[in-house]
Parts: structure tokens; C-alpha cells; sequence
């Protein structure tokens, strides 16, 4: 009787290698003649048959399922909305699979289609990203990073993208997974001007960048290595953990990151600005002004210690730090438009005391013409603010009323046009 029973058995395993054979065979076909229906159907039949498959032929069976779904994706997304997701994770199987047995037979085929894929979903990715879609975004692109974990860019963009789709959990996560694997960031690029166009190109390689120039078509080639983002990826941290209501969390993440590095002004501006948001305006001030004594040729903490000074009430103090600024970067937008309004704190008791002489017309007029002189002091200052950021519709409204009460008619029309077209 026993032998009856594994005569049977092997006749049942025999039967399904054949049939396994035989969906892969078909698979292989429709996909030759691009027939993705067939190759789908045929490949998800094949693969309640490939658990006791040989070598050979779970190795095949991992190839054509990953390049069938890799080209629903690409040519035919309505066969299968997830045909990437299975692309990818076929594909890694295939590489996991065959490094596994020692044999790498469709490996070398694989590789320049994961790569084709990998260029594929970063796009879907970053498109997404940039139409807001946060949500699809941050799955898209963890994914590539899972596709190709050197590229480590994407797990980046992937914490960043959940953060803004407010998935705190998730955004934690990946953020903690970059500063466990020391991520800075640090990339340089290569760039070189068209001789003929004059347009600023860039470059893979510093190799290609050179090749390009000694042929005479380029000019000015320029190497830029950017700043680690180590500091950035703690803040991110400490940002998050005050949105999960973790401030004492947030604090201790960033004062552990300034133990390894106690003059990163990047990390006592983080603190600071976590402070800010607790409500600790004293703690802040302290802060920037530590930050300001390590980088004190830094325009933006000069400014941010204006900005808690003018909130304050010191008001002395807060247009040192608003020249400081602007002394330090003379296109400094925001310093200006700060400066303007330090000068306009005085309007606040002009009108009052104006509202109050109402009917005492030499007195009101008094006032009304220190309040001119107010305002003929603050306007060079939001012209200038004007001028380096036309986008500040703020501003605009700002000069329109300035310009109003100063009967400075041509100039109002034109800010009101400005206006106007905002609408």
C-alpha cells in the first residue's frame, strides 16, 4: 500500500513540474508578444505551483513574474494598480533567491530592468511629491529607497513627505532610521556653462564634467558640495516630537545631538526654536544669542533675535539686530520689512491721540503731520522690501496705504494695480 501511495505522489509531483512548465511557457510567450493579460494569468497560476519547484525553475518563475508586473506597470497600470509594488518585491526575490543558491542566471538580466524600475517609481515619486500628494509620496518613495537603499536621498524625501502629510509615527520613523545610519546628506555636484546657449548644465561626474569642458563647448566648470544635513534630520526629529506633544522628548533629542557637536549653530537655532514654540521667549533669546556669539556672520540669527526683541518691547535693541542683518546681507527682504515696522510702532500712539483731538483741529493737525514724517521715515524701508520680494502682496497693501496718505498719487496707482491683479 505504501508504495501505491508514493507511486501516486510522484505522479502528482511530476504532473505539476509539467504544469509549472507549462504557465511559464506561456508566460514567456505573451510577454514576447506583449500580451500582459496572458502573461498575468499565466505567472499567478504558476505560482500556486512553485513551492517545490527546483532551482532552476523558481529562479525562472521569480523572472517572469517581476519583468510581467514591471511591464503592466509600465505599459498597462490598469491590468494591476499595484503591478510596481509586485515588480519590485518579485525582483528583489529574484536577487535575494539567486545570491541565495550561488547561481545568478537572470540576474544580469534583472538588474538594467530593477534599475529602469527604481528610475520609474522615484519619478512617480517626486511627482507626486511636487503635486502635494503626500500621502501617495511618502509610500512611493520609501519604496525606492527599498529598491535601492544607497540611494538614501529617498528615505529623506519619504520622512519629509509623511511629515507633511502629517503622519508624525511614520515621518519619526524614517528620520530615525537616517540618523542611525549617520545620513548627512552631503552630495556634490558638478556643473559647467553651454558655450552656446549660455545655460548652466550639470554633470554626473567631475570626469564628465572635465571631458565636456576640454572639448571647448563648455566653460566655467564649477564643483559645489552642499552642507551635511546631520544637524537638520535631529531638528526634524525635535520638531516632531513637540507635534506628538514630546517636548521634553524634542528638548533632550536635540541637547544629546549638542553634546557630539556644541557649536552647531543648526542645533542651538533647533533648540531655540523649540523653546519659541513652548512659549519660553526668554530661553530662546538666551539661545540665539549663544548661536549668534559661534556664527556671528550669520544675518538670519542676527535677525531672529530682532524679532523677539521687537515682540518684547526692546525696541533699541531689536533694530541693532535688524542692521546687523542687513549689514551682513544688504538683500536681506525680511530685515527691512521689520525695520519698516519697527519705525511704524510710533503709529499706533499717533492715532490714538489723534482720535482723541478730533475736534481740536490745530492739535490734530499737529499730530498729523508728526504721523507723515513717520511714514516718510519707515517707506524707504518697505520699498526696499518691496523691491527684493515683489511677491509680498503684504508689502503692496502696506505701500498702497503709505503712499495714499502721503498723496503720492502715481505711486499708489501703482501699487493698487498690483493689488488689484492679486485678486
Amino acid at each position: 500500500m505504501k508504495k501505491v501511495v508514493l507511486s501516486m505522489l510522484a505522479v502528482s509531483m511530476s504532473l505539476s513540474i509539467f504544469a509549472q512548465k507549462d504557465e511559464l511557457k506561456s508566460a514567456e510567450k505573451a510577454l514576447k508578444k506583449d500580451d500582459l493579460a496572458t502573461a498575468k494569468a499565466a505567472v499567478d497560476q504558476a505560482e500556486g505551483l512553485i513551492a517545490n519547484a527546483d532551482e532552476k525553475l523558481k529562479a525562472k518563475f521569480y523572472f517572469l513574474k517581476a519583468k510581467t508586473y514591471y511591464d503592466i506597470g509600465k505599459k498597462k497600470p490598469t491590468l494591476d494598480a499595484n503591478a510596481y509594488d509586485v515588480a519590485a518585491n518579485t525582483f528583489t526575490e529574484l536577487l535575494d533567491y539567486e545570491k541565495k543558491i550561488g547561481k545568478a542566471k537572470y540576474t544580469e538580466e534583472a538588474q538594467p530592468l530593477l534599475n529602469a524600475l527604481i528610475s520609474d517609481v522615484s519619478n512617480k515619486g517626486i511627482k507626486q511629491y511636487q503635486d502635494k500628494d503626500y500621502g501617495a509620496a511618502k509610500k512611493t518613495l520609501f519604496q525606492t529607497y527599498e529598491l535601492s537603499k544607497k540611494d538614501t536621498v529617498f528615505l529623506e524625501y519619504a520622512a519629509t513627505a509623511a511629515y507633511l502629510d502629517k503622519d508624525f509615527d511614520t515621518s519619526l520613523k524614517y528620520f530615525g532610521q537616517l540618523k542611525e545610519l549617520g545620513y548627512t546628506g552631503i552630495a556634490t555636484t558638478y556643473s559647467a556653462t553651454n558655450v552656446e546657449t549660455k545655460e548652466v548644465e550639470n554633470f554626473g561626474s567631475k570626469a564628465q564634467m572635465d571631458l565636456m569642458v576640454k572639448s571647448g563647448k563648455y566653460k566655467d566648470p564649477k564643483s559645489e558640495t552642499s552642507k551635511s544635513k546631520k544637524a537638520d534630520i535631529v531638528k526634524n526629529i525635535a520638531l516632531i516630537l513637540v507635534e506628538k506633544g514630546e517636548t521634553e522628548n524634542a528638548i533632550t533629542a536635540v541637547k544629546e545631538a549638542r553634546k557630539v557637536n556644541p557649536d552647531d549653530s543648526d542645533l542651538i537655532f533647533t533648540e531655540a526654536n523649540i523653546q519659541l514654540k513652548l512659549g519660553n521667549k526668554d530661553e530662546f533669546a538666551a539661545l540665539m544669542k549663544e548661536a549668534i556669539k559661534n556664527d556671528p556672520t550669520n544675518p538670519s540669527l542676527h535677525f531672529n533675535v530682532g524679532v523677539i526683541n521687537q515682540e518684547q518691547g526692546r525696541l533699541e535693541e531689536a533694530q541693532a539686530n535688524y542692521e546687523k542683518a542687513i549689514e551682513l546681507d544688504p538683500n536681506y527682504a525680511d530685515a527691512y520689512l521689520n525695520m519698516g515696522a519697527l519705525v511704524l510702532e510710533e503709529d499706533k500712539v499717533l492715532v490714538e491721540e489723534m482720535n482723541k483731538n478730533l475736534s481740536n483741529f490745530k492739535k490734530y493737525d499737529e499730530i498729523k503731520l508728526k504721523q507723515m514724517d513717520l511714514y516718510k521715515k519707515a517707506l524707504p524701508f518697505f520699498e526696499k522690501a518691496h523691491s527684493l520680494n515683489k511677491d509680498n502682496i503684504d508689502v503692496v497693501r502696506t505701500l498702497m496705504s503709505m503712499y495714499e496718505n502721503l498723496e503720492m498719487t502715481d505711486k499708489y496707482k501703482e501699487m493698487k494695480a498690483i493689488w488689484d491683479a492679486s485678486k
